[in-house]
């Protein structure tokens, strides 16, 4: 029998159950995870579909950011990280791989949920870089909680301000910037789709954002810039050790999904990749699901 040349999808990754491992402080940092996930580090080779353009990529120290960043860079791109104070270590080693393209790599520290933050990092990526082209709103929040009483309104605020409001206002700020040819990603989740009763917040901002992203289409369409939607699943990031999950529940975290594991942030980076890039230029208001099999409804 001939061999087959074929990678069979629910082992490619890790698709063993996860090793009890303690919740991180916040922020948690994706050095000290086990196993580390993989975001392309070794493996992403770009082929210049993203040459001189600028980006500016939130959450892009650890997870899926991160693979997007590396990736953007691999692909030709200058990339800014913004990072949540905190995460200096992961997001020094973006940078450091970004640098090793011959890119450049600028970082912004800061949090999200203050005043001003979402408009500022843009403000200083058009500084540092002299332009904008791509803007991945990628950060978020996830808290889960037992019951609906152990949800602290402060909680719901806070998801809400990282999650959208700081969307909001990192497109306000960056509409001026954004010439006929650019690109907005914003990262939703399954949760917009099929949500989970321990992550309320964090579900109801996901649907916001996935609402959001289809809206943000058309506002910009007449403008040339076009916008769209990533729809992960479970992909082991921080996020899931910064109280992400339950007690007792991060061993089993991805098994329950079609493919039988959880995904890795590396599986990602070629979307962002195809909707930043001009392969996508009839593509817009739309969202991709890469999730294990979850099925997308908007």
């Amino acid at each position: 029998m001939k061999k087959s040349v074929l990678n069979d999808p629910r082992v490619m990754y890790h698709s063993d159950k996860f090793p009890v491992q303690k919740t991180q402080a916040e922020p948690a940092l994706q050095s000290q995870m086990q196993p580390r996930p993989d975001c392309g580090e070794a493996s992403y080779v770009g082929t210049g579909k993203l040459l001189n353009r600028k980006a500016l990529v939130t959450g892009a120290d650890s997870g899926i950011g991160r693979a997007a960043a590396i990736a953007f860079a691999r692909e030709g791109c200058d990339v800014a990280i913004q990072f949540v104070p905190g995460e200096e270590a992961d997001a020094k080693e973006v940078k450091g791989y970004i640098e090793d393209e011959g890119r450049q790599a600028f970082l912004l520290p800061c949090d999200l949920r203050d005043e001003g933050a979402a408009s500022w990092i843009v403000h200083e990526t058009v500084d540092a870089f002299g332009g904008l082209d791509l803007l991945v709103l990628n950060s978020a929040m996830q808290v889960a909680i037992e019951t609906l009483a152990d949800l602290p309104i402060q909680q719901v605020e806070d998801t809400f301000k990282v999650n959208v409001i700081s969307m909001f206002e990192s497109v306000q700020a960056a509409q001026k910037h954004l010439l006929p040819g650019s690109s907005i990603i914003t990262t939703t989740s399954s949760q917009s789709f099929d949500p989970s009763p321990q992550l309320l917040d964090y579900a109801a901002t996901k649907s916001a954002i996935s609402n959001l992203t289809v809206n943000l289409a058309q506002y910009f369409a007449d403008k040339g810039v076009r916008v769209n939607a990533v729809s992960p699943g479970p992909v082991w990031t921080p996020l899931q050790l910064n109280k992400g999950q339950l007690p007792g529940q991060l061993p089993n975290f991805g098994q329950g999904s079609l493919i039988g594991r959880a995904g890795q942030p590396a599986e990602l980076a070629h979307m962002y990749v195809y909707l930043a890039s001009d392969d996508a230029s009839f593509v817009t208001g739309q969202i991709y699901g890469i999730n294990g099999g979850t099925n997308i409804n908007l």
